[in-house]
């Protein structure tokens, strides 16, 4: 039950034009204990993150925060070819919004156009799947989601770390303070007699 309720806290924005392949990743999404919403056009992802469409992307960048905080949403999965604004163009405005750059995107199409692909991981997607997606798709993107939550616990495992490797410089000193006992030879008049032959 803990699982499925820290799972339940993770928002995805599915953007998809094709109502077939919105509601199969929306369907996909729930049963992997996501939170869903649904959108059928990059510029009404735009609207639900806070951001505009024509051409007036820093007009208000408060409320574009504003926004993004009331909405919550911790990943973006879109698809890349829709009319108006391609998944590419989303990806391109979300990480260049200073409040929004660090949600993961994770861009999906039916064409495998390697050029494409490498274009999207290149400039910022998490992830490129091939469509139809599937729900072993849907598995991964928790350890992109995990994985941003982790920064905020590095610092702290930090410091423990750092004693534990000072004593180990005492010891290597020990050693030498404390020389071995050197056996003592024994003069030759206190040597053993041994019976001549």
């Amino acid at each position: 039950m803990t699982v499925v309720d820290a799972e339940s806290r993770f928002h995805v924005l599915a953007v998809d034009d094709s109502v077939i392949d919105r509601k199969l990743i929306e369907m996909l999404l729930k049963t992997s204990s996501y939170q869903v919403t649904t959108v059928d056009s990059g510029s009404k992802a735009l609207e639900v993150l806070g951001l505009r469409d024509e051409g007036d992307e820093s007009a208000s960048p408060s409320s574009s925060s504003r926004d993004h905080q009331e909405v919550g949403v911790n990943l973006i999965i879109t698809d890349y070819c829709m009319p108006g604004m391609t998944g590419y163009d989303l990806l391109m405005r979300v990480k260049g919004s200073s409040s929004l750059k660090d949600i993961p995107v994770v861009i999906m199409s039916s064409e495998n156009v390697p050029a494409r692909i490498n274009r999207c991981l290149e400039d910022g997607a998490e992830e490129f799947f091939l469509k139809p997606v599937k729900l072993a798709d849907m598995k991964k993107l928790k350890s992109h989601l995990v994985r941003r939550k982790q920064p905020q616990l590095q610092p702290q495992s930090q410091p423990e770390t750092l004693p534990l490797a000072q004593p180990q410089d005492k010891p290597l000193t020990q050693p030498q303070e404390k020389p071995e006992p050197v056996p003592q030879q024994l003069k030759p008049e206190q040597a053993p007699h041994e019976p001549a032959e």
